[in-house]
């Protein structure tokens, strides 16, 4: 068997020019993911000392004596590293690219002085931005990060100010709109930093299977308050950055480039050093700004974060659900208790044999025969002492008896029907709506006439129901002679009548109706509609 190998070397053309950049940027990557080999090592903690102290001053370039006074000034994990043991972690940190060799004039008394001193180390770029990385999430990784929703508006308002710029006579003035776009960019990088780690903190804690009711009802809270609250800010702002956005994109290639001809930036030594790759700020360059638009508008056929963010909102009320339904089956007893079961078993197989009765005895409960799970007679108190042979004897269920469990067989009964039930109320409502219908069209008829006619029960009762009212509003008050009434009224907007009563001395009248008679002294009553048409007045 024959194998062909072909080597980077002697590839020509394009194919071999691709090869070799694949190769190049597999390395350059693995390099760059060696800068995190630290963090995994056995002697983290040492290291991220040493990562901390050559953060902690900028352009630090420091030697092993002067790392080992700092570590034990900090009395840190470090602190108890010999100068030995310190070169050989400096020498690792340097081979992964943290740490680049410094060339620095060294004084020295002794040659092991010298020896100790001639090897110093300054910070590598990547090696800064790695241990950055780390201790913010030593800081707070597990912590639930407020959603900085303010920002939202301050990133409509800057593209509305940045679109009157760039659609300004003339061009845009490039010095405030790099301001502009500068705080702009800032503001919503901070906003869009906040969602993501909001939501990997509540995906995280809603994963979880252990919640209990009061964690279960502070989460839910959470979602149906702080979640909606988020969801519905970023739905109102985002089509109004959208259509923003629409204004500033055909402006957006000037703009750039005239801010680009006021304020090159460090920019120019990439133009003087082609290897040297520069990382502008953010909003210089148009790959920021596409970035800005695929958050809030639908591109290139994917969707926009904002869709993505009602997505998750939704997948974060469904796991709300099913941690429901699970502490709903927790209560029921239907939660599957293997791993519980598995880590008993593991105990009984560990546990000598004395040791397996008492931890039967803990798990079940099975003190005795008479144990069975059956409740004695509470009026016969036992003793603990007395043999089941002789003891009691307590009725067992037939179903528990033949099939061990006492969950009913057979279809379920059918549900009641109330429909006749409810007919009925509705129309003994119906009647008794046209009974009172009735008896205010009968006092509206008889008003002024009531000497000469006969109230039915239900118009006397109504009368009755409206002068108690009437008199239960009215204000008492003195003048200079008697004592009057104000405000006396009582009205009924179902029915539309409405009755006025004042005090008027020396009058007298009998109102007659089948149930009995009225006689009232002193009183005047005003029948009269809803509308404030009077229909009638009665002297009593």
């Amino acid at each position: 068997m024959s194998v062909m190998v072909r080597t980077l070397g002697r590839v020509e053309g394009k194919e071999g020019r691709a090869l070799q950049g694949e190769e190049a940027g597999a390395e350059e990557a693995w390099q760059r993911l060696s800068a995190y080999a630290y963090l995994s090592a056995p002697e983290r903690l040492e290291y991220v000392t040493v990562m901390r102290e050559f953060c902690a001053t900028l352009l630090a370039d420091l030697s092993v004596p002067d790392l080992l006074a700092k570590m034990a000034e900090a009395d840190g994990p470090g602190a108890a590293l010999d100068a030995e043991t310190l070169t050989r972690r400096l020498e690792e940190l340097v081979r992964w690219g943290n740490l680049l060799r410094s060339t620095h004039t060294v004084k020295a008394t002794s040659i092991a002085e010298y020896q100790r001193s001639r090897s110093r180390y300054q910070l590598s770029k990547l090696g800064e931005r790695v241990q950055r990385d780390a201790d913010e999430v030593l800081a707070g990784a597990d912590a639930a990060r407020e959603v900085s929703s303010e920002l939202l508006a301050l990133v409509d308002r800057g593209l509305r100010e940045i679109a009157a710029l760039a659609a300004a006579p003339g061009g845009a003035d490039p010095q405030q709109a790099l301001e502009r776009i500068s705080t702009l960019f800032v503001q919503f990088a901070e906003f869009a930093d906040s969602v993501r780690d909001f939501y990997a903190y509540l995906g995280q804690v809603l994963a979880r299977y252990d919640l209990d009711s009061a964690e279960y009802q502070g989460f839910k809270e959470l979602l149906l308050d702080y979640v909606e609250a988020i969801t519905e800010d970023v739905s109102f702002r985002a089509p109004r950055i959208a259509a923003h956005l629409d204004s500033v994109w055909p402006h957006l290639p000037a703009l750039l480039a005239r801010i680009d001809a006021h304020a090159a930036g460090i920019s120019a030594l990439a133009d003087g050093l082609p290897e040297t790759r520069v990382q502008r700020s953010r909003g210089r360059d148009r790959a920021d700004w596409e970035g800005l638009r695929e958050w809030f508008t639908v591109t290139g056929g994917h969707s926009s974060q904002v869709d993505q963010l009602r997505d998750a909102t939704l997948r974060a009320l469904q796991s709300l659900l099913a941690n429901a339904k699970r502490m709903l089956r927790s209560a029921s007893g239907e939660m599957s208790r293997r791993k519980d079961l598995l880590r008993l078993a593991a105990w009984f197989d560990a546990a000598e044999p004395e040791e397996a009765h008492d931890l039967a005895v803990a798990a079940f409960g099975l003190y005795g025969a008479r144990h069975l799970g059956v409740a004695p007679d509470p009026d016969r108190s036992v003793p603990a002492y007395v043999s089941w042979w002789a003891g009691p004897v307590v009725e067992v269920p037939v179903a528990l008896r033949e099939r061990g469990s006492r969950a009913p067989r057979g279809r379920a009964a059918a549900a009641e029907d109330h429909s006749a039930q409810k007919r009925r109320l509705v129309e003994q409502a119906r009647q008794q709506a046209e009974a009172r219908q009735a008896a205010a069209d009968e006092l509206r008829s008889a008003s002024g006439r009531f000497e000469q006619v006969r109230l039915s029960a239900p118009a006397m009762r109504l009368l009755l129901e409206l002068m108690t009212t009437a008199l239960g509003n009215a204000q008492l008050h003195r003048d200079a002679h008697d004592f009057l009434l104000d405000g006396a009224q009582a009205a009924d907007a179902d029915l539309g009548i409405r009755l006025t009563a004042w005090r008027t001395p020396g009058r007298s009248m009998v109102l007659k109706s089948v149930d009995g008679d009225l006689t009232a002294d002193d009183l005047t009553l005003a029948v009269e509609s809803a509308s404030g048409l009077a229909v009638g007045e009665v002297s009593a």
